[in-house]
C-alpha cells in the first residue's frame, strides 16, 4: 500500500474559470476553472479535481471504454459530480429534454438549438450526480464543485456558445446518448455522520462521512478529500485544497469538524 502524501495541485486556466476562487486554492490572478489533483509520478487511476465556473462550460460527452479503445485510446471517462457551492441560479445540465437521434443531435449542436434541448437541473450545494460515459452534460455557471473520475483525458465538445474553440462531433456523436437523465445514482448528502456510500460503478466508488469514519472502508488506497475542517498528515495538517492519497489509516486525528469524500478504485464483491 502506498504511505498517505498529499497530491500535487495542478491550476488549470479556462475561459469560464473564476479569479475569486478559495485562497486555499492559491489560485492568483488568472482565471481558474479545475484544479487537478495527481501524482506526477505515476499515473493514477482516478482523478479528482476542483472545478469553479462563472459561465456554462461547453456540451460535452464522454466515450466508455471499449469506445475509446476502438479510436486507440487507453480508456474511456466515466464520473461524478458532486456540488459544494452554487449561486441560486446554478444549474447543471444532464441529458437533453427528450431522445435525440444522431441526426437530430448533429443538427442541434450546429444550429445552437442543442443549448435548449438540454434538460438544466438547477442544483444546490449537497447534490450530486453520476454521469455515465454518453450522457449528453455541461456543468452551469456560478458552481463550485468536486469532480470524480476515470483518470482519461478523452472529452468530445458538442457545442460551445460561440466561442472560438473546435468541436468534435464526428467522434462525439456516435458515443452520445442524447436522451433524458435517468441514472438513479444521484441525490443530495446528508448530514455527515457514519461513512455513507454514494455511488458505485467498475472503475470507482464514492463515500461521504466525517471525523474518522473512513477507517470502517477495508484497508486499500484511497482519495480523501477533505471538504470541511482538517486531518493529520504526516507532521502537518490537511484541509479543504488538499487531496490525500495512500492508506488512511496512516492519517491523524481529524478536527472536530471534519467532513471528507473519500474515492477509491471498486472493490469486487463475491455475489
Amino acid at each position: 500500500m502506498a504511505r498517505l502524501a498529499r497530491l500535487s495541485p495542478h491550476l488549470v486556466s479556462k475561459p469560464w474559470g473564476r479569479t475569486d476562487i478559495p485562497a486555499c486554492f492559491k489560485g492568483g490572478a488568472d482565471r481558474i476553472g479545475e484544479v487537478w489533483f495527481d501524482d506526477p509520478d505515476r499515473a493514477l487511476p482516478i482523478l479528482v479535481k476542483w472545478l469553479f465556473t462563472s459561465e456554462r462550460l461547453s456540451i460535452q460527452v464522454h466515450p466508455n471504454d471499449a469506445q475509446a479503445r476502438s479510436l486507440g485510446l487507453s480508456a474511456g471517462k466515466e464520473e461524478c459530480w458532486i456540488v459544494t457551492e452554487a449561486s441560486p441560479d446554478a444549474t447543471l445540465g444532464i441529458g437533453t429534454r427528450h431522445a435525440l437521434t444522431p441526426a437530430e443531435l448533429h443538427e442541434a449542436a450546429l444550429s445552437g438549438a442543442l443549448e435548449t434541448l438540454m434538460d438544466w437541473h438547477p442544483v444546490q450545494a449537497g447534490d450530486w450526480f453520476h454521469i455515465p460515459p454518453g450522457t449528453v452534460h455541461a456543468i452551469g455557471a456560478g458552481i463550485t464543485l468536486v469532480e470524480i473520475q476515470q483518470n482519461a483525458d478523452v472529452t468530445y465538445r458538442l457545442y460551445d456558445y460561440g466561442r472560438p474553440r473546435a468541436l468534435h462531433l464526428e467522434d462525439g456523436i456516435p458515443v452520445s446518448h442524447a436522451a433524458p437523465y435517468t441514472d438513479k445514482r444521484h441525490g443530495k448528502l446528508q448530514p455527515p455522520g457514519q461513512l455513507q456510500r454514494l455511488t458505485q460503478c467498475p472503475h470507482f466508488e464514492i463515500f461521504h462521512g466525517a471525523q474518522d469514519s473512513f477507517l470502517a472502508l477495508e484497508k486499500a488506497d484511497a482519495w480523501l478529500i477533505p471538504l470541511q475542517g482538517s486531518i493529520g498528515c504526516g507532521d502537518a495538517q490537511a484541509a479543504r485544497g488538499d487531496v490525500l492519497y495512500g492508506a488512511l489509516e496512516e492519517a491523524g486525528a481529524p478536527s472536530a469538524d471534519f467532513e471528507f469524500l473519500v474515492a477509491r478504485v471498486s472493490v469486487k464483491r463475491a455475489q
